[in-house]
């Protein structure tokens, strides 16, 4: 599935449920490493990226065994090989994720350097540094991190900069170290927090998750363990967005409203009436065009870059000017580009744009570069005159779950379309899929 076909203009109106978080499952299944008793995980997102990530789980010898309502059973009993190669990690940079644990409780790591999106330099630099600092002899070689110690020993780690998988990368080593491990600036995401959770189900000592300064006292050995993912934030946030975008009335369950405090007061900003449960937040905009807000991302809890791409895209449509400025990537405008084919006014300097809203935008073929832009074509599609076609819709595949079925129930005109159907069998770009709704948790490397 190479392609989406959206027609705009129709008010989003309806409810549908929020996924399992990404961000939380990949650094969990990486946990699985760290024990030889199973690890049962419900709420278990279907995304390429899981796939991924079992794919490699699954070629080290771990067994997966995949269940009914999401769930997943990890059994890293019979590692066979500490190696994670170059073709699955280069597809996405949580791959490394597999580094701490494998050299905590194998003593010995060779991991690809990564890749994953195109939005700027990620340097491994942190994990490596902090685990040098925890006794690890590191070499980098024709792109391997090869990791060696013969068992962790516990320090204190000063993190340069704020690096989520960083933080979960020493975190998920420091638990079978000797001695007390402190990470000070420390990330806060909840997804941190999600890990260190079902890290004490496991036996794990960990204080301090969520704030600043993360202190781990290490254990001999971890034990098997029960945990439920925690709901997608970011894919909450998207669908928030498309209601405002379009001036409809959503509702997302089976979500954590003060995980998106940042996000829900810049839709409030915007001009949105917000309700909120204990596991479910209401938009409505009662029909009105949005206003535009401005954005300026930072780590948790601050805006998330996460979302940056979503509200250009709401900026681009809304009434007024917006300045969305971006303090975590270098190179994440690439949407922007492909907004101004659309109609958008917006200019870029640096690492700053400004956006003027328009009264419409208009249908034309885009392309996604990344995940979330992926996300801010879609909505910007969904109020565009016309049918707008995206391209490498692959990467959407990522991180959202069934996109196409939870923009149809609430009301959207969207569905997908390969090379095949859209040119004869010798045309065509054939631009790889890699993944899709159908795409599930595999029980095995397949």
């Amino acid at each position: 599935m190479d392609r989406f076909l959206i027609d705009g203009g129709a008010q989003l109106h309806g409810e549908i449920r929020a996924s399992g978080a990404k961000n939380a499952a990949l650094p969990i299944l990486a946990a699985s490493l760290l024990t030889a008793e199973p690890l049962r995980l419900r709420n278990i997102p279907q995304l390429q990226d899981i796939v991924t990530m079992n794919t490699l789980l699954a070629q080290m010898g771990v067994k997966l065994t995949l269940g009914n309502n999401m769930q997943l059973d990890v059994d890293a009993s019979d590692v066979q090989a500490c190696f994670a190669p170059y073709d699955l990690v280069k597809t996405m940079r949580a791959s490394i994720l597999v580094l701490g644990p494998l050299l905590a409780r194998f003593g010995e790591a060779d991991v690809s350097l990564p890749g994953g999106c195109a939005i700027g330099a990620r340097p491994v630099d942190l994990h490596l540094q902090g685990l040098m600092a925890m006794g690890a002899e590191i070499s980098v070689d024709e792109g391997y991190v090869k990791a060696r110690a013969s068992r962790l020993r516990g320090a204190d780690i000063l993190l340069e900069k704020v690096t989520v998988t960083g933080t979960e990368n020493l975190m998920m080593a420091a638990t079978l170290a000797k001695g007390r491990t402190v990470i000070a600036n420390a990330a806060r995401e909840p997804e941190i927090v999600d890990l260190a959770t079902c890290l004490q189900r496991m036996g794990a000592r960990i204080q301090g998750a969520g704030s600043s300064v993360i202190t781990i006292d290490g254990v001999d050995k971890l034990h098997g363990a029960s945990h439920d993912i925690l709901p997608d934030r970011i894919e909450t946030g998207t669908y928030l967005v498309a209601g405002a975008i379009t001036r409809g009335k959503v509702r997302i369950r089976d979500t954590q409203p003060e995980l998106l405090l940042a996000v829900l007061s810049k839709l409030q900003h915007a001009g949105a009436h917000i309700e909120l449960g204990d596991d479910w937040i209401e938009l409505d905009m009662r029909g009105r065009r949005p206003r535009a807000v401005d954005i300026n991302t930072s780590p948790y809890p601050g805006f998330p870059t996460d979302m940056q791409a979503q509200f250009c895209a709401l900026d681009t449509v809304a009434e007024g000017s917006g300045v969305i400025i971006e303090n975590l990537f270098e190179n994440r405008f690439m949407h922007i580009l492909e907004l101004q084919r659309m109609g958008a006014k917006a200019k870029i300097e640096g690492n700053t744009v400004i956006i003027t809203g328009c009264d419409n935008l208009t249908a034309a073929p885009v392309m996604a570069t990344d995940l979330r832009a992926s996300a801010g074509l879609v909505l910007a599609a969904l109020v565009a005159e016309g049918t707008t076609e995206i391209r490498r819709i692959y990467h959407i595949y990522r991180g959202y779950e069934d996109i196409e079925s939870k923009l149809t129930q609430l009301g959207a005109s969207i569905r997908s379309l390969s090379d095949d159907e859209r040119h004869p069998p010798a045309g065509g770009d054939h631009a790889p899929a890699t993944g899709g709704p159908a795409a599930t948790p595999a029980s095995s490397a397949s």
